[in-house]
């Protein structure tokens, strides 16, 4: 019997919330790969007998966007050291509603101070600041959802 469609779309979110770049699960003869294109980019499902028999002949793979494989415009330079996500959440300033921000501009910090909160799937993760120095910007809104890899913030 084929692998059940409920846990591919499954295994689709797991890996974006996971932050995984690719994965491969065997069920019998049946196999299903998943994979994340670039941030901004779908995942793409592979595979080969799952689509067969009663489900019908495979999706048609979408045309590609005109230009996506062009390089991004240069956003401005930015100087110093960036701090990125290290997964897919909300970016939060504060420990708590209500409470004052972690870090404010112009704050200086160390190596292992907590800078934000990202929250995943109702877990609140702490960020600490991976180099010592002055925050010089912050580059996400409060509450607003991040990718993998995504800037924060700006020490110098």
């Amino acid at each position: 019997m084929p692998m059940d469609i409920r846990k591919i779309k499954k295994l689709i979110e797991l890996l974006e919330i996971s932050g995984i770049a690719e994965i491969e699960i065997k069920e019998g003869e049946d196999s299903v790969r998943i994979s994340r294109q670039p941030p901004g980019g779908a995942p793409t499902i592979v595979s080969a007998p799952l689509w067969g028999g009663a489900y019908g002949p495979p999706p048609a793979a979408p045309a590609p966007l005109p230009g996506s494989h062009s390089v991004a415009p240069a956003v401005e330079a930015i100087q110093g050291q960036v701090l990125r996500s290290p997964m897919v959440g909300t970016f939060y300033r504060s420990a708590a509603p209500g409470s004052k921000p972690l870090v404010e501009v112009g704050q200086r910090v160390n190596i292992g101070d907590p800078v934000c909160i990202i929250e995943a799937m109702k877990m609140f993760n702490q960020i600490e600041a991976d180099h010592a120095g002055a925050i010089t910007r912050i580059l996400v809104e409060n509450g607003q959802p991040v990718e993998y890899d995504q800037p924060l913030l700006v020490i110098e």
